[in-house]
């Protein structure tokens, strides 16, 4: 094997380097994995920006990179399930301890978490990584890597779409049409819904979002007030939609969810903005609007895979740069550019494709 193993380092705000270092070990319950395809995701961006998301903050080098997937290299002394030459999508969140959250199912909660690229814990995007065995799960033969890499994102969407109670005939408004609004519309409709909405100001984001199976866009302007918004929504539909799944965190669309969601129905926060936001909350308790959070996903992988196998989803779309990695800084400034959906790392020298 090579021992090479060149990751991408985020050392302070702002300062992301290339640079080698030691291929791991596997412990008795791990597997090393050669890595072949990792997405770059918003949070990387952001880090590698402000060097913190909310509490999280850098204080020493991190490899970055959590949506991936790879080839198995090695296996620990304890690793029954998988081999060498098996193909893995990874779970990013391994909880490092059996507590409450963890017995109830919803380990995304625990607060000791282990997670890819959150400080201080390195992610992946590096040519060899280790991870617990238990949070690496094979991919079918015709499931590529990429759609392994974008289960990740795939999982927020599930996750949302579980929290929102998305089934057959449900009506769905999507706020914000970037890669986490695009897979909550995928997973919306393939969980069921009947029609869904999905708005933004990009009009290319929207057209993506017409290919993706949403059946009405909404181009919202700078300006646009939250209860007209909600009444285009209303009349687009013929009423209001039984969910509102939030992806842009921006408090104005925020409130737009609250004011469009039908009485008794539910509102999915899933995007992040600043701290405090004022919001009508009188509305939505006297309307009975359930409003949830949602934090990463929990018990989505096999269900994501499934979707992919059988072909329910297409996430191949999303995908519209690609770039080697040894070409990491230039990948990283077109996402912060917001060019494109998705742009992909390949981290195999010899296998560059899918």
């Amino acid at each position: 094997m090579e021992q090479e193993n060149l990751s991408v380092v985020l050392h302070s705000q702002g300062d992301l380097r290339l640079e080698n270092r030691p291929v791991p070990e596997p412990g008795p319950n791990e597997v090393l994995l050669k890595m072949h395809s990792v997405g770059i995701c918003g949070s990387d961006v952001h880090y590698w920006q402000h060097g913190r998301i909310g509490d999280f903050v850098l204080t020493k080098p991190m490899v970055l990179g959590h949506e991936a997937a790879g080839q198995v290299v090695k296996v620990g002394s304890s690793v029954k399930h998988l081999k060498a030459g098996d193909r893995v999508a990874i779970e990013p969140g391994v909880p490092r301890e059996m507590d409450e959250f963890f017995k109830n199912g919803r380990y995304n909660l625990s607060p000791t978490i282990f997670f890819c690229a959150t400080p201080p814990d390195d992610g992946n995007l590096c040519r060899y990584y280790k991870h617990s065995a238990n949070f690496c799960y094979k991919l079918p033969d015709n499931v590529t890597f990429e759609e392994g890499a974008l289960i990740e994102p795939l999982s927020v969407g599930i996750h949302a779409c579980r929290r929102g109670g998305v089934s057959l005939g449900s009506t769905v408004l999507i706020c914000g049409a970037g890669p986490i609004g695009l897979v909550c519309l995928l997973v919306a409709k393939a969980m069921g819904a009947s029609k869904v909405v999905i708005t933004d100001l990009s009009p290319e984001r929207l057209t993506m979002a017409k290919e993706c199976g949403a059946d009405f866009q909404l181009t919202v302007k700078r300006g646009d007030g939250p209860q007209q918004l909600a009444k285009s929504v209303e009349d687009l539909l013929g009423a209001q939609p039984h969910i509102t799944i939030e992806c842009t965190g921006v408090e104005s669309s925020i409130q737009t969810a609250i004011y469009s969601t039908c009485s008794g129905g539910v509102v999915v926060l899933v995007g992040l903005g600043s701290e405090m936001a004022t919001v009508p909350l009188i509305n939505a308790a006297v309307r009975e609007v359930d409003i949830r959070g949602v934090f990463r996903y929990c018990n989505t992988w096999p269900m994501a895979i499934a979707m992919l196998a059988s072909g329910k989803v297409n996430v191949k779309p999303l995908v519209t740069h690609r770039f080697p990695l040894e070409q990491a800084i230039q990948a990283f400034e077109t996402t912060r550019q917001g060019l494109g959906i998705k742009v992909m790392l390949k981290c195999d020298k010899n296998d560059q494709n899918p």
